[in-house]
């Protein structure tokens, strides 16, 4: 379906808890009571772990979140360790860890498993899940793997394990409540009843016609409080928003906050319900999409660790640190170069050295501010390399006016706090022109140096490179060999060196 603009999916009112179980005939089950976890129950974890003592490690397990214990298993020292953590948590258990494993760990802890124990932990997981963790393994292992489930479940996740990890055929869920236009609202609880504890989310019930593809959705009190003999067609709202399953994972994310959408529906270039992305599928894409662009723009190369800061290995940061370090440090000699080329220059007027570096910096500080907009931008969605020149006159204009007001404050210091210093000016040189020549240059290196922020993440899109990659530590650099340039090509001409 065409993807729409309007309506924005809010949270459900009118299913209190005080008439929703007289009225569900799902017959949905009540939520067991979880006990509070903190941080007394994670020392008794650990102090269970150490002690290799099983009865109360899931004792104190039962207290703590999966995540906390996906934590815990990745702090653990050796491998006798962390085969006693997953033997004794068990493969229903250990399905809820497993997801939350970084990327490394998960083919060991998956080899302290017996088959039949690795099968029923594939089983346990939503088919999202599975993938996820397939996707960590290599080719052998994956294969053999698949090869441990029912045929029903192999097709399936063979068919998600088509979609590039990174777009939302690679991340959605089909564990969703699916129902057919020609039902009525008895027919399509019938329908739903025997999937429900396999079904991840019936927040939303989506409506397919004969060919699969989707026509609307429902919600699950759409159901709840009307009369059974009610057509679905009846009661059924349009689906404002899909994505392909093609798309890529942070446009699907982005499309499902923008619109308050609690479950984004994916379709083929057919309009056939293939799965969703959930709210909380969004949630760590985003995060996912964060970290990366804050490493990118850090200069940290390489694929992005899982495993938290102390647990990842130090040639691991050597690795991801040390090219862009190396780039850099290469691009920086032009300004050396520079330098030399102007040496007679800063030989003549030597108090110009007191006001480059801040020439420098401000275009570094301006351009960097503008990098960081038009990508945060880029990122919304808000701007696309079409947009090129539009965004170029908009930041000309305000780099022009950052410019001049900048350069007016400094060619006042220049002009009349410096002679304060008595600092040596060499003869035919007075210090408004002085003045002149460094306010000039300020306000040309700040209008040059936003407008070079705000079009080198448009240009690194528009050939398919990731435009974090040229964020602070590019644009910083750049700008600085341009600032050079700028400000001895101005003072030279017009101080007549």
């Amino acid at each position: 379906m065409p993807p729409g603009s309007q309506g924005r999916e809010g949270p459900e009112r009118g299913s209190g808890c005080s008439v929703f179980p007289l009225l569900n005939p799902l017959r949905l089950p009540t939520l067991p009571h979880v006990p509070e976890e903190g941080p007394e129950a994670q020392q008794q974890l650990a102090r269970a772990l150490e002690a290799r003592d099983g009865s109360a490690f899931l004792k104190s397990a039962e207290s703590v979140h999966y995540a906390d214990l996906a934590a815990a298993y990745e702090d653990l020292a050796s491998d006798e360790e962390r085969a006693f953590f997953v033997q004794t948590l068990g493969p229903e258990d250990f399905s809820d860890v497993l997801p939350e494993l970084p990327e490394r760990l998960v083919e060991g802890a998956l080899a302290f498993l017996k088959p039949s124990q690795l099968r029923e932990v594939l089983e346990e997981l939503s088919d999202d899940d599975r993938v996820d963790v397939l996707q960590d393994l290599d080719e052998v292992k994956r294969q053999e793997l698949i090869g441990l489930l029912d045929y029903k479940e192999e097709e399936l996740t063979r068919t998600l394990l088509k979609y590039d990890e990174d777009t939302a055929g690679g991340r959605m869920t089909t564990q969703i409540g699916r129902v057919s236009t020609e039902m009525t609202v008895k027919e399509a609880l019938e329908h739903l009843r025997p999937a429900l504890e396999d079904t991840e989310s019936l927040t939303r019930i989506f409506v397919l016609d004969e060919k699969e593809r989707l026509v609307g959705k429902l919600r699950l009190r759409d159901l709840t409080f009307n009369s059974w003999q009610t057509p679905l067609r009846d009661i059924m709202k349009p689906v404002e928003q899909t994505v392909l399953a093609t798309t890529d994972q942070e446009e699907a994310a982005v499309t499902a906050l923008r619109y308050d959408m609690v479950v984004l529906p994916v379709v083929d270039e057919a309009g056939r319900l293939l799965g969703v992305i959930t709210s909380d599928d969004a949630m760590e894409i985003l995060s996912e999409e964060s970290t990366e662009d804050i490493e990118k723009g850090a200069g940290l190369t390489g694929h992005q660790s899982e495993e938290s800061y102390l647990n990842t290995r130090v040639f691991t940061h050597f690795r991801r640190r040390f090219l862009w370090l190396f780039v850099l440090a290469l691009l920086a000699i032009a300004s050396g170069y520079v330098m030399l080329r102007f040496e007679h220059v800063l030989d003549t007027v030597f108090l110009l050295a007191l006001f480059l570096p801040m020439v420098i910096a401000a275009g570094g500080n301006t351009g960097g501010q503008a990098s960081t907009m038009v990508i945060r931008a880029m990122a919304l969605n808000e701007l696309a390399p079409a947009d090129t020149l539009r965004v170029a006159w908009k930041e000309l204009r305000l780099g022009v006016l950052l410019g001049l007001i900048l350069s007016v404050c400094i060619g006042l210091v220049a002009v009349f706090v410096m002679p304060a210093f008595r600092p040596e000016m060499p003869a035919g040189i007075t210090y408004p022109a002085f003045g002149l020549a460094v306010a000039a240059a300020l306000g040309v290196q700040v209008a040059a140096s936003t407008l070079i922020g705000a079009l080198l993440p448009l240009g690194a899109s528009s050939i398919k490179l990731d435009p974090a990659v040229i964020a602070a530590p590019a644009v910083t650099t750049v700008v600085d060999v341009t600032g050079m340039v700028i400000y001895f090509t101005i003072a030279r001409a017009l101080l007549g060196l």
